[in-house]
Protein backbone atom coordinates (compact mmCIF):
# COMPACT_ATOMS: atom_id res chain seq x y z
CA UNK A 1 0.00 0.00 0.00
CA UNK A 2 1.53 3.43 -1.27
CA UNK A 3 1.13 6.91 0.45
CA UNK A 4 1.15 9.82 -0.84
CA UNK A 5 0.49 13.20 0.72
CA UNK A 6 0.55 16.59 -1.15
CA UNK A 7 -0.76 19.51 -0.31
CA UNK A 8 -4.10 19.17 1.84
CA UNK A 9 -4.86 15.57 0.17
CA UNK A 10 -4.21 11.70 1.42
CA UNK A 11 -3.47 8.94 -1.02
CA UNK A 12 -3.45 5.64 -0.55
CA UNK A 13 -3.39 3.25 -3.66
CA UNK A 14 -3.54 -0.63 -3.25
CA UNK A 15 -2.32 -3.06 -5.46
CA UNK A 16 -4.97 -6.53 -6.18
CA UNK A 17 -3.47 -8.55 -3.50
CA UNK A 18 -3.80 -5.77 -1.15
CA UNK A 19 -7.67 -4.72 -1.84
CA UNK A 20 -8.48 -8.80 -1.55
CA UNK A 21 -6.47 -8.54 1.54
CA UNK A 22 -8.70 -5.88 2.58
CA UNK A 23 -11.58 -7.54 1.71
CA UNK A 24 -10.80 -10.83 3.86
CA UNK A 25 -9.16 -9.04 6.93
CA UNK A 26 -10.46 -5.49 6.73
CA UNK A 27 -7.43 -3.71 7.63
CA UNK A 28 -3.96 -3.03 5.98
CA UNK A 29 -0.68 -1.63 7.81
CA UNK A 30 2.62 -0.77 6.63
CA UNK A 31 5.07 0.62 8.78
CA UNK A 32 8.00 3.23 7.56
CA UNK A 33 11.07 2.92 9.92
CA UNK A 34 12.28 6.47 10.26
CA UNK A 35 15.15 5.69 12.66
CA UNK A 36 16.72 2.87 15.06
CA UNK A 37 14.03 2.31 17.00
CA UNK A 38 10.60 1.46 16.94
CA UNK A 39 9.07 4.13 18.17
CA UNK A 40 10.92 5.69 15.55
CA UNK A 41 8.54 4.71 12.86
CA UNK A 42 6.05 6.53 10.57
CA UNK A 43 2.55 3.65 10.86
CA UNK A 44 -0.19 4.05 8.39
CA UNK A 45 -3.64 1.89 8.13
CA UNK A 46 -6.14 1.13 6.33
CA UNK A 47 -9.51 0.28 8.06
CA UNK A 48 -12.56 -1.02 7.86
CA UNK A 49 -15.35 0.19 10.74
CA UNK A 50 -18.16 -0.20 11.63
CA UNK A 51 -18.69 2.57 13.89
CA UNK A 52 -17.19 4.99 11.11
CA UNK A 53 -20.27 6.79 9.27
CA UNK A 54 -18.00 8.43 6.66
CA UNK A 55 -14.11 7.80 5.11
CA UNK A 56 -12.08 9.96 7.48
CA UNK A 57 -8.97 10.11 9.09
CA UNK A 58 -8.03 9.52 12.51
CA UNK A 59 -3.77 10.45 13.37
CA UNK A 60 -1.59 10.34 16.56
CA UNK A 61 2.03 10.48 16.77
CA UNK A 62 3.76 8.49 14.28
CA UNK A 63 0.17 6.79 13.11
CA UNK A 64 -2.29 7.97 9.97
CA UNK A 65 -5.78 5.34 10.24
CA UNK A 66 -7.62 6.02 7.13
CA UNK A 67 -11.16 4.40 8.53
CA UNK A 68 -13.87 2.92 5.68
CA UNK A 69 -17.07 2.30 6.85
CA UNK A 70 -18.13 -1.32 6.64
CA UNK A 71 -20.38 -1.16 4.29
CA UNK A 72 -18.84 0.96 2.01
CA UNK A 73 -15.51 -0.96 2.05
CA UNK A 74 -17.06 -3.83 1.22
CA UNK A 75 -18.90 -2.63 -1.72
CA UNK A 76 -15.93 -1.29 -2.99
CA UNK A 77 -13.33 -3.83 -2.49
CA UNK A 78 -15.89 -6.49 -4.54
CA UNK A 79 -16.82 -3.93 -7.15
CA UNK A 80 -15.32 -2.66 -10.31
CA UNK A 81 -15.00 0.66 -8.46
CA UNK A 82 -11.77 2.21 -8.50
CA UNK A 83 -11.60 5.33 -6.13
CA UNK A 84 -13.58 6.14 -2.50
CA UNK A 85 -13.46 9.82 -1.65
CA UNK A 86 -13.93 11.95 1.33
CA UNK A 87 -12.78 14.97 2.73
CA UNK A 88 -12.32 16.00 6.69
CA UNK A 89 -12.65 19.32 7.93
CA UNK A 90 -9.43 20.00 9.76
CA UNK A 91 -7.39 23.55 11.51
CA UNK A 92 -8.22 26.66 9.76
CA UNK A 93 -11.17 26.06 7.88
CA UNK A 94 -9.48 23.94 5.27
CA UNK A 95 -10.34 20.52 3.97
CA UNK A 96 -7.89 17.24 3.60
CA UNK A 97 -9.45 15.32 0.74
CA UNK A 98 -8.99 12.07 1.34
CA UNK A 99 -8.32 9.16 -1.87
CA UNK A 100 -7.93 5.54 -1.55
CA UNK A 101 -7.59 4.02 -4.64
CA UNK A 102 -7.31 0.51 -6.62
CA UNK A 103 -3.81 0.72 -8.50
CA UNK A 104 -4.54 -2.09 -11.19
CA UNK A 105 -2.13 -1.51 -13.28
CA UNK A 106 0.45 -1.23 -11.46
CA UNK A 107 3.77 -2.69 -12.61
CA UNK A 108 6.46 -1.85 -9.44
Amino acid sequence: MKLRLEDNTLRLRLDPPEVTAFQTTGRLETVVPLGLTAAEALVYSLERDAATPTLTVQTTAGRIRVLVPAATADAWAGSEEISLRGQLAVAENQLLHILVEKDLGCKH
